[in-house]
């Protein structure tokens, strides 16, 4: 079985040796087990530009893309030079593929679904990494990619791997998930009480989009409510300046605090001793941080963007922000007031999210390819 892994995520070059980012990296060693030969079909960086990169340690070949964007006419004029290149480098590379994995969405990721098409009779799959919800706002060139990867007639053979239950989906489409711990990591976690410390935690990159102030405007009107409450925020990003700024002028140091970057063995630590992981984020795929708060009955708070309702189970398995803050002060409140509505939630948050573990991510995958 030869697999041909089509993507955007870049591949880094330092010493010879090529890396890429780690939890891709951590997948990818998935499919190279089941494969026979893989190659992937990918740009190339000489600097890994702060990107968080793993060595990639099995053999592959490699299908080298030129990078682009087309954010103005002079980058339009590049990739249009560019995509000759790159589209015989896309179809190099499914000529020689038993099966095809494109990763999508993405410029990548759209080259592929075009070239895709001359291949009908090959085998196929498509990990669609963003929000599939057909009802969302997204780029033009996303709706494209969602548009071919589900019509049956341009794109045969395959199925599209998202996340969350669609409904009127066609048959290309197959709900599928994301993972962080394995089988042994299912050590027996208590809900936590209320009686000291109530703490609320945010995981995730300090952007715009992904609106950590408003889980500290949230944190403001509980910490009023309830003495004890604590934010702590996980994470880097260009927005840190700004919440730093925020919580200084507010004089919110006292609960409130940015802890920066932790590794994944102290963040189990973090979860199993937090009440809530907020996520008030306005656009997600998978959200890997939700799923993980999950696993140690941490209960997640977070919007109702992408497969998260599902995950959630409209408001069984957490809770779904308003994004108004009165409405949601009171219905936080309200799980801080009811223990007993709290360790509910939270148990059926970690039954639910101890399901997706790694090893049956590696059994869907190897069902993928050797079905």
């Amino acid at each position: 079985m030869k697999v041909a892994v089509i993507s955007s995520s870049p591949f880094v070059r330092q010493s010879g040796v090529f890396h890429a980012y780690s939890p891709y990296v951590k997948e990818l060693k998935v499919w190279a087990k089941h494969a026979d030969e893989i190659a992937f079909c990918c740009p190339i960086w000489e600097d890994d530009k702060g990107l968080l990169i793993a060595p990639i340690d099995f053999p592959f070949q490699m299908y080298a893309l030129k990078e682009f964007n087309i954010k103005n006419p002079l980058n339009f004029l590049k990739a249009f030079l560019f995509s000759f290149g790159n589209f015989i480098q896309l179809f190099k590379i499914m000529l020689w593929a038993d099966h095809i994995h494109l990763r999508c969405p993405g410029n990548v990721g759209l080259m592929g679904c075009w070239v895709q098409m001359l291949f009908p009779g090959k085998v196929k799959t498509a990990k669609y990494a963003g929000n599939w919800d057909p009802k969302s706002n997204q780029p033009r060139s996303y709706k494209w990619q969602q548009m071919i990867l589900s019509n049956t007639f341009l794109t045969r053979n395959i199925k599209v791997l998202v996340y969350g239950n669609w409904p009127g989906s066609t048959a290309n489409i197959y709900p599928f998930f994301t993972a962080t711990y394995t089988e042994a990591d299912k050590i027996q976690v208590a809900p936590r009480t209320m009686k000291k410390e109530i703490e609320m935690i945010y995981v995730g990159t300090l952007s715009k989009g992904k609106r950590p102030i408003y889980a500290i405007e949230l944190a403001q009107k509980l910490q009023a409510l309830h003495p004890s409450f604590r934010l702590s925020i996980y994470g880097h990003g260009k927005e840190k300046e700004n919440l730093q700024d925020y919580i200084d002028q507010n004089q919110l140091q006292s609960f409130v605090s940015l802890k920066g970057n932790f590794s994944q063995p102290e963040m189990k630590a973090v979860y199993q001793s937090a009440h809530f992981m907020i996520l008030p984020s306005e656009s997600e795929g998978w959200p890997k941080v939700v799923a993980e708060a999950m696993f140690w009955a941490c209960v997640p708070v977070a919007t109702k963007v992408s497969c998260v309702p599902d995950m959630l189970q409209y408001g069984a398995r957490g809770i779904l922000l308003n994004m108004k803050l009165e409405d949601d002060v009171r219905v936080l409140n309200s799980y801080i007031i009811n223990n007993q509505k709290y360790q509910t939630t939270a148990l059926q948050a970690m039954e639910w999210s101890r399901v997706y573990t790694l090893d049956k991510f590696e059994s869907e995958i190897q069902k993928l390819l050797r079905p």
